[in-house]
């Protein structure tokens, strides 16, 4: 299915991919300690696009300690406002007029459609930076009330909001640019430095970033960027005694050893983590909507996205109508490279993640369920594999259980709206659902039961960055986007005062 040659992309992302790609540490450019590199591979031509330094544990100590100096120094420590402000504004503006560069970077890395997921990354990043700049000069305490002190002297408290320090920042694959922007907007608004762990499997887009913050000014040791594998950079980053913050993004079984690696020094820890979102279709529901949004979120990336509508609930009376139209919108779905402006469907991540996928597929099928549409490979090189719906499915099934992080979702019936809830919340997981009903009375009932951190209402996994986004249970510690990603990245100080 991949057709990409290079003489589809610009000059200037031609020209980007051939570089000696190092790490960033410190505001300059180095070799990681080890000499190793990693081969970045285009997951719809199976072909080499880039190589990249991969760093290690000696790498990451680098990158913590430039990070330190940073932080501790006068240029970032006494920095005023403004001029915080006017370099994330700044970066934000160098995003924009590279972003036509930056898109093409995603796609080749990451598979994406150009359409929606690779056009909307880069607006996406500026936006995040325009936002968390918006918030540096507006970030204060209170004034307090307290009892006045027995010696008759007079009190006064209030609260301070400070950075948290040193943060370190391990992002996924499944949407680089975007998951980059998210954690580094609100650190560095709070004003802390940061040490950056990319996915081994898309590290381009952060690498081109960190150019960007190198020309937009940032103090060195701001930002660093150490490219790596998780057993090693990502291990030694969630273990470092110099880290006082850890953000991660990625799977829930990640995410665990990340906060037994905390416990060293008790650093702090943000988690985003898996999903399996219930989409609850009530029989009053408009079905052609419902299944046309049903087909974007379970497929959107691939479904390589936490928010995958991976379980499908729909009432009794409309099940079939359903089924048989959200099958049609599968199968209907093109298949390609994500350069072309008519793909819907791109690669899977690697050959790794289809041949899991493929494996929960076949499962699927042998525990009974019904293949309604795709199911299988596509002819030809890249990871790509159709858009699959699987009907009479029932929660002892594999498929219905675990996070399937592809192309696949599960449509399951039920009578009312007990058992709606019930199998809404059958699962460890509790990070996005959404309800579909034309009724106050049911959506309200529905959103108030549902266990997840994001209920839509005729929508599913509105994803807006003033919207306070993370998970109940397994998916995850805290909230990112908003008011309460900044304070992510914040400590609070109180302060007393006798006079």
């Amino acid at each position: 299915m991949g057709d990409f040659a290079g003489n589809d992309i610009q000059k200037e992302t031609h020209a980007f991919l051939e570089r000696d790609h190092q790490l960033f540490i410190g505001g300059e450019w180095v070799k990681s300690a080890s000499g190793e590199t990693i081969d970045v591979v285009d997951p719809a031509t199976e072909r080499s696009i880039a190589t990249v330094q991969a760093g290690g544990a000696a790498d990451i100590d680098q990158a913590v300690n430039a990070a330190r100096i940073a932080f501790e120094s006068n240029e970032w420590s006494d920095m005023s406002p403004s001029t915080h402000v006017d370099l994330l504004l700044r970066l934000a503006d160098l995003i924009q007029r590279d972003a036509s560069i930056i898109t093409e970077l995603e796609i080749l890395d990451n598979g994406m459609p150009l359409n929606p997921g690779g056009a909307m990354a880069a607006p996406l990043a500026v936006r995040l930076f325009r936002y968390y700049a918006g918030w540096v000069d507006k970030i204060g305490g209170a004034s307090l009330p307290v009892e006045a002190p027995r010696t008759g002297r007079k009190a006064t408290a209030f609260t301070r909001k400070e950075p948290v320090g040193v943060a370190g920042q391990i992002t996924p694959w499944n949407y680089p640019l975007g998951m980059i922007a998210m954690k580094l907007g609100p650190a560095l608004a709070a004003g802390c430095t940061v040490v950056l762990k990319p996915a081994e499997q898309t590290p381009l887009s952060a690498l081109y970033i960190a150019g960007l913050i190198q020309e937009a000014g940032f103090p060195p040791g701001a930002v660093n960027l150490v490219p790596g594998y998780g057993e090693t950079a990502g291990a030694a980053l969630a273990n470092h005694n110099g880290v006082d913050k850890v953000a991660f993004t990625g799977s829930t079984e990640v995410g665990k050893s990340i906060v037994r690696s905390a416990t060293g020094n008790l650093k702090k820890v943000s988690l985003e983590l898996g999903g399996k979102s219930p989409f609850v279709v009530f029989a009053d529901a408009d079905i052609a909507v419902a299944a046309q949004m049903a087909a974007f979120s379970s497929f959107f990336l691939q479904g390589q996205n936490c928010m995958c509508s991976s379980r499908i609930f729909v009432q009794e009376p409309v099940y079939a109508e359903f089924v048989d139209a959200l099958s049609g919108i599968a199968a209907g779905m093109k298949i390609g490279h994500g350069l072309s402006p008519e793909t819907q469907i791109g690669p899977l991540i690697s050959q790794q993640q289809r041949t899991r996928v493929l494996d929960l597929i076949a499962s699927g099928k042998a525990e009974g369920a019904e293949v309604t549409s795709g199911g299988n490979t596509a002819d030809g090189l890249g990871y790509f594999l159709q858009p699959t719906v699987f009907a009479e499915t029932n929660q002892n099934m594999k498929i219905a259980r675990e996070e399937i992080f592809g192309p696949v979702t599960c449509v399951q019936k039920f009578k009312d709206i007990e058992e709606a809830i019930s199998l809404a919340n059958a699962t460890d997981y509790g990070l996005v659902g959404s309800v579909w009903t034309e009724d106050l009375h049911t959506a309200h009932m529905m959103t108030s039961a549902i266990k997840a951190g994001t209920v839509g209402v005729n929508n599913h996994g509105l994803a807006d960055i003033t919207l306070p986004f993370g998970g109940y249970k397994q998916s995850g510690w805290g909230r990112e986007f908003g008011l309460e990603g900044l304070e992510l990245y914040l400590q609070t100080k109180t302060v007393s005062v006798h006079y």
